[in-house]
């Protein structure tokens, strides 16, 4: 199998850089899913029903988020109707929406998606290992389920590491988000799961975090309340990982980054 993971949209920019190069790719790659976070697509804060739509018809199959799931209010009555966008695992027990779904492929595979979000430097949630392991103790890789991917949101390096390893052989990919930063660590775990401390942000990179950059600058330089912050508005970077599997073990082959578009250099 194929599948891409693009990390964190990011405001108008990071949802052009995907709505855009997506339909090509799925047919350039041969790609079998496609997966995006996409927490801070509406103008850098949460996630509407609209924006859900127009991802979808970009060819999207699932939305993850994290810790700004709930910054745009109507999404909450969305959510708890809508498989294909999650939130996080280990949000208390009544909360609305779902952690983690099923789905098939127009080839009828069975692929997994966890969306689960750290506690280092991030909010006192459940234990994100236990909250991962009871839910993919559900599926068989390989056979119940051909693609397991974890989005692991997390601030903490060390944290997405451990995540890793521990479920490495388990699991297809281990993914991470939410720092909006790419790392430069991308590859297959001794186990067979492929792995990426943090698949960077679909955003303008001439930003702070796909933030305009003065606004945020002036906050680390003077203690005096500013604007809201805003996305920066030049031409995004498409960040993702793709994927490779074998069929028959639902282990990872191959992974590599992909950049598209905007001030990075381009990989993939």
């Amino acid at each position: 199998m194929k599948v891409l993971f693009c990390g964190d949209i990011v405001g108008r920019s990071g949802r052009e850089s995907v709505t855009r190069n997506i339909p090509r790719l799925r047919q350039e790659l041969g790609l079998d899913f496609v997966v995006v976070n996409g927490e801070n697509a509406a103008a850098g804060f949460g996630i509407t029903a609209k924006i859900c739509a127009e991802l979808h018809g970009a060819g999207v199959d699932c939305i993850t988020t994290g810790n700004h799931v709930w910054d745009q209010r109507d999404i909450i009555p969305y959510i708890a109707q809508d498989k294909r966008l999650l939130r996080p695992i280990n949000f208390p027990p009544g909360t609305p929406g779902w952690g983690a779904s099923q789905y098939e492929t127009a080839r009828g595979q069975k692929v997994v998606v966890v969306n689960v979000m750290c506690r280092l430097f991030m909010d006192p949630l459940d234990d994100p290992f236990r909250t991962v392991d009871a839910e993919i103790a559900k599926y068989t890789l390989g056979r119940s389920a051909h693609f397991i991917l974890i989005d692991v949101h997390g601030e903490a390096t060390s944290e997405k590491q451990s995540m890793g390893h521990h479920l490495d052989g388990r699991v297809s990919a281990v993914l991470g988000t939410h720092s909006h930063i790419p790392t430069a660590d991308s590859w297959v775990l001794p186990g067979g799961t492929a792995y990426q401390t943090d698949v960077g942000m679909c955003g303008d990179y001439d930003s702070v975090i796909g933030m305009k950059k003065e606004g945020a600058v002036l906050r680390f330089i003077k203690k005096v309340p500013g604007d809201r912050l805003a996305p920066a508005e030049g031409e995004g970077t498409m960040c993702a990982a793709l994927v490779e599997t074998d069929d028959k073990s639902g282990l990872a082959k191959a992974v590599r980054p992909i950049r598209i578009g905007g001030r990075l250099p381009p990989a993939g």
